[in-house]
């Protein structure tokens, strides 16, 4: 489950991103390094992608799921009905409790990709350069999770994007990635869908409004990938995924095609 907390401490580090053309991405000591391609510009940072091609009026929905999935029928259905696509990202333990749920959304036609299997905090909140975790344990922890979609018939080939827990990493955990053969990517920046799981006793908590008024805070959406949860338990019973019905037509009506993770970061 994505944290506030830690979506401010990345914003106050001042991201820097890199805009660059690009085809195909290669890795160097961990670092993205994105070769030419025309109109074609993404956003690295610490070596994963985190936003797609800002010249293009498309947005992904991205939905991440660990603990809950309370959210699960309503969105698969509302995706069915407005016939939009989506990505879904889950660990694990997810997919041990949920096992139907997954099957149902990637059977649907949806991106289903892994978040981790044990929704590991990969770096401390305070300092991300630092790491919490071994390569070996973060290797294994990884192929747990696709050992684990794969036997709901969810191929690894299908999924080569992956989410980190908690939406919190540094540039190791890109380059461990890579060396997996798969690409890093995050949620954009900009809005407050991702605190869609804060409770109202918390001191960040943001109401269902406040996550719908900031969507208008950035002059633009193209390339954004939009994260939220599939499921934010009982504490909080101001759910941000019932406005999922007017979120996909607002896009719409923007002007914003909707497409896959795997669409968006296409390398065509």
């Amino acid at each position: 489950m994505a944290g506030l907390a830690g979506f401010e401490k990345a914003d106050a580090l001042k991201i820097r991103t890199i805009l660059i053309a690009t085809r195909r991405w290669l890795f160097c000591a961990g670092t993205a390094l994105l070769t030419a391609a025309p109109c074609c510009a993404q956003v690295i940072h610490l070596g994963a992608i985190i936003r797609g091609d800002t010249a293009r009026p498309e947005v992904a929905l991205v939905f991440t799921g660990h603990e809950y999935a309370e959210g699960g029928e309503e969105i698969l259905r509302v995706l069915e009905r407005e016939g939009a696509p989506a990505s879904f990202f889950f660990t694990g333990a997810f997919l041990e409790a949920y096992p139907e749920l997954a099957k149902r959304a990637f059977e649907a036609g949806h991106y289903v990709g892994p978040h981790s299997d044990g929704h590991l905090l990969y770096c401390p909140w305070e300092d991300r350069q630092q790491l919490l975790v071994t390569r070996d344990s973060f290797q294994n922890d990884l192929r747990r999770n696709y050992q684990k979609l794969a036997a709901l018939g969810i191929p690894s080939g299908s999924a080569p994007f992956f989410l980190p827990p908690y939406e919190w990493y540094n540039d190791s955990i890109a380059h461990w990635t890579a060396q997996e053969g798969l690409q890093l990517i995050n949620m954009t920046p900009g809005t407050l869908t991702h605190a869609d799981y804060t409770v109202p006793e918390a001191h960040n908590y943001r109401s269902s409004a406040a996550i719908w008024e900031s969507l208008s805070r950035p002059p633009h959406l193209n390339g954004f990938l939009l994260l939220s949860h599939i499921g934010v338990g009982p504490r909080r019973p101001d759910k941000f995924y019932a406005l999922l019905p007017r979120l996909i037509r607002w896009l719409r009506a923007g002007g914003y095609r909707l497409a896959r993770v795997d669409e968006l970061l296409q390398n065509e």
